[in-house]
């Protein structure tokens, strides 16, 4: 007999294909238009979704991550991948029962396209609300990054998102039985956003925090070491230090960063007890292997 974990591998593929043949079928969406496609692929692998804990999953892809909370008055989806994923990642949600128009709030982690470009195909599908932070407003309203953004120059355009809510450091976002809140990690992008939550389930409640990007990766010709860049460094080790203070059970990032992510999500597969997602030190190591990469980077930069 197969067990349920292979099923669920079986289904989610089956939907994930059938939903990009359907892409083609819509014809011409320019919500759906493929950004950087042949660099994107690298991202996309299917990824079966599942339970991370409590009511707490993983929706997205094997390079790209995205949140989804379940509450006692709706879903909150967390982050929304490039506009050509849209229709795998609608059929992820879907493959574990949940419908689309239960998405009540997006929440943003950055401005960039890898992240938040199909958030407004998501927000048109859904009728959900989009909350990020006050500094990424204006770059995801017009769908390009902010001149201060260090990656700017080699950024794509991406969809613009009609509907926004910025959202403050610490403000608490609450849906029925959820209180997520927001925190404010710059320095990737001057309005990138962590956000933290509470999930729970018999064996007790954990705190899990969605950690937007502390990576300091830039256009060939930015160099951070430039004293003009100084508040972003600023804002990077800022940041490192918030991340390292946060209660932290379990650590998700936009990108399947911290170790043994993929090894991670297999033992669940296989056995729920121990959770392997369950780490106390988790967004303490995760903090300083993005401080100790923004070292090495200013060293490459003095030593050139």
């Amino acid at each position: 007999m197969m067990k349920r974990w292979m099923i669920a591998a079986v289904v989610s593929l089956a939907t994930a294909f059938g939903a990009i043949a359907g892409t083609v079928e819509r014809g011409d969406d320019p919500l759906l238009r493929p950004i950087v496609e042949d660099y994107a692929k690298r991202w996309l692998e299917p990824q079966t979704p599942f339970r991370v804990f409590g009511q707490s999953y993983m929706v997205g892809f094997d390079g790209l991550s995205v949140g989804l909370i379940r509450t006692s008055k709706g879903l909150i989806l967390i982050d929304g991948a490039v506009p050509q994923s849209v229709p795998a990642l609608e059929a992820n949600i879907r493959s574990l029962g949940f419908v689309l128009k239960d998405i009540k709030y997006i929440l943003s982690t950055e401005p960039h396209y890898d992240h938040s470009g199909g958030i407004a195909a998501l927000a048109r599908d859904t009728g959900a609300t989009v909350l990020a932070g006050a500094a990424a407003i204006a770059p995801l309203r017009m769908g390009r990054a902010s001149p201060d953004d260090p990656q700017a120059a080699i950024l794509p355009r991406q969809p613009g998102i009609a509907r926004l809510r910025a959202v403050r450091d610490g403000e608490r976002i609450q849906l029925g039985d959820t209180v997520v809140t927001a925190v404010a990690t710059p320095g990737h992008t001057a309005g990138s956003t962590s956000w933290t939550w509470r999930s729970c389930e018999r064996t007790g409640c954990l705190t899990i925090v969605f950690a937007a990007s502390l990576n300091p990766v830039s256009a060939d010709d930015y160099r951070f070491s430039d004293p003009a860049h100084r508040g972003i460094v600023a804002a990077f080790r800022k940041s490192a230090a918030r991340m390292r203070a946060l209660p932290c059970d379990i650590l998700l990032t936009s990108h399947p960063e911290q170790p043994q992510t993929h090894d991670r999500a297999a033992q669940l597969g296989r056995a729920r007890t121990p959770n392997p997602f369950v780490d106390s030190a988790a967004c303490r190591a995760y903090a300083d292997s993005r401080e100790k990469a923004l070292d090495e980077r200013l060293k490459r930069e003095k030593g050139a």
